[in-house]
């Protein structure tokens, strides 16, 4: 069987990932984001599939990666909110690259986390340098003959292939941020031409064909030097590179973390959750000491959890003693959060719902669930699989707040408090803090809406004005006219401010 052409492969390639360029422009340089997100993720991954590397199967327990890519980058187009969808474009990269690497016949679920962060990074670098290789190896063999014209043309030639495109993104991107500088570059070329947008519009497509041009290497060539170490299943012999800490250094740190948050712990069981007197003990009522630090007790749990899962991970060896103080520490940072969890929700109680709290409220969640876990994998030795495990309920809690929608939760939320008082403790504000709820994203608009009628005059009336404004700014913004900005969340909003009068 004739093997394929490097150098045709490498031109075929470059072709695809400067179509997809195109594509990308068309879909993604002007309209907000939307189903374009998603439309660009599947030619990716369409493409990938397509140059996928021959004789290598993809591994049937990678086959969740793409599927999860494209639900992320869906999330985009279902939710209106700024900083769900940031999440969602993270995930939805993570695991287009992931997606790639299983593509060309490379596993990627069955790997221990030391491999899989290594491929991680591999994807990363090939990204960079692969549209420099496939420069490289779609150029004509080098001629042994003797030839009239000069070897160093050819060099040149290619060089010029590379610089031009770089020199092309630093002048536009100059100009753009220095006027001095951009005055100099037209009296330099003595041409007054306006382009109007065409600089921008390139500047985007060299871009995203040169990002793509690397995700089609690692499809269609997969990774040689991951490949070329061991890359044994989830095993611990496959993390033993990292096992660097000795057993003793180790138990030296769950000591000294366990005694500390043991001290807090045995505070929070006699102040928070035993009801000792706060105000004798720090000065302040128990309102007042309860209603506060949630945010920098999650930090704390996620400082704890994040030492348990360095120390699984380099520890030469896990004695019984440093399985006690590692279940030991779980112990206590599952009551840390608990008192993070009971501090927010009397916070919540008195003053209302915002974005932050319910992202800090998901994230008590999830750690709770990965300490669960954790504590699981302990005691039936089978922490190789941690990183598998975290990976899987980060998935699960951005794809619970893309059915959530955060907005329309603390929209409905905080609306209910002010047209049901009887949800408010004593001691709680029942106000509506219209300009809190004017500036949440489009999601929270339908039910803000829906709310008006019931709302106070004076409530209402400021609500309307401000729901009015909203509805011009969307009528205005031309990202949002093109079909490619298609977003559910949006188009509910807009048809939600038709109602208002």
């Amino acid at each position: 069987m004739q093997r394929p052409d490097p150098r045709a492969a490498a031109r075929l390639l470059l072709l695809l990932a400067l179509a997809a360029g195109v594509v990308g422009d068309l879909l993604l340089d002007g309209p907000a984001p939307g189903i374009n997100v998603a439309l660009m993720t599947a030619v990716v991954l369409g493409l990938g599939w397509v140059v996928r590397r021959r004789g290598r199967a993809p591994d049937p327990l990678d086959a969740w990666l793409p599927i999860v890519a494209l639900t992320l980058s869906l999330g985009i187009a279902l939710r209106a909110d700024p900083f769900v969808g940031l999440l969602d474009l993270a995930g939805a990269a993570a695991f287009t690259g992931a997606s790639l690497a299983a593509f060309s016949g490379l596993a990627v679920t069955r790997r221990s986390i030391s491999v899989i962060v290594m491929i991680a990074f591999s994807v990363t670098a090939k990204v960079i340098v692969g549209m420099v290789e496939l420069i490289g190896a779609a150029r004509p063999p080098t001629r042994r003959t003797p030839r009239a014209v000069p070897p160093w043309i050819g060099a040149v030639t290619r060089g010029l292939f590379l610089a031009v495109p770089l020199v092309m993104i630093l002048a536009v991107l100059f100009a753009s941020a220095d006027p001095i500088f951009r005055r100099d570059m037209d009296a330099l070329l003595g041409l007054q031409i306006d382009l109007g947008d065409v600089p921008g519009r390139v500047l985007v497509i060299i871009g995203l064909t040169w990002l793509v041009a690397g995700l089609l290497v690692v499809a269609a060539d997969g990774l040689p030097a991951v490949e070329g170490a061991s890359l044994g299943a989830a095993a611990p012999s496959q993390v033993a590179s990292i096992r660097i800490l000795g057993t003793t250094e180790a138990l030296v740190v769950l000591v000294g973390v366990d005694l500390v948050v043991g001290q807090f712990v045995g505070l929070q069981l006699a102040y928070l959750f035993g009801g000792l007197d706060t105000l004798a003990a720090a000065g302040m009522t128990y309102s007042s000491y309860a209603r506060r630090g949630f945010f920098e007790l999650v930090a704390a749990a996620a400082l704890s959890g994040g030492i348990l899962v360095a120390l699984e991970y380099t520890v030469i060896a896990r004695s019984r003693t440093y399985l006690a103080l590692a279940g030991g520490l779980v112990a206590l940072t599952l009551v840390v959060l608990a008192s993070a969890a009971l501090r927010l929700q009397l916070y919540q109680d008195a003053y209302g719902w915002t974005e932050l709290r319910l992202y800090v409220a998901v994230s008590i969640v999830a750690m709770a669930a990965t300490l669960a876990t954790m504590a699981g994998f302990l005691l039936t030795d089978r922490t190789r699989w941690l990183g598998h495990a975290m990976a899987v309920l980060g998935v699960v809690a951005l794809i619970g707040l893309n059915v959530i929608a955060p907005p329309a939760f603390v929209a409905e939320r905080n609306l209910e408090r002010v047209i049901d008082p009887s949800l408010v403790p004593p001691g709680g504000h029942a106000s509506l803090d219209t300009d809190y709820l004017a500036v949440l994203p489009d999601d929270a608009i339908p039910a803000i809406v829906a709310a008006l009628p019931r709302l106070a005059s004076g409530d209402a009336a400021r609500m309307r004005t401000q729901l009015l404004a909203r509805q011009e700014e969307l009528r205005s913004n031309a990202a949002l006219s093109s079909p490619f900005a298609w977003n559910l969340g949006r188009e509910r909003a807009k048809a939600a401010l038709e109602t208002v009068r």
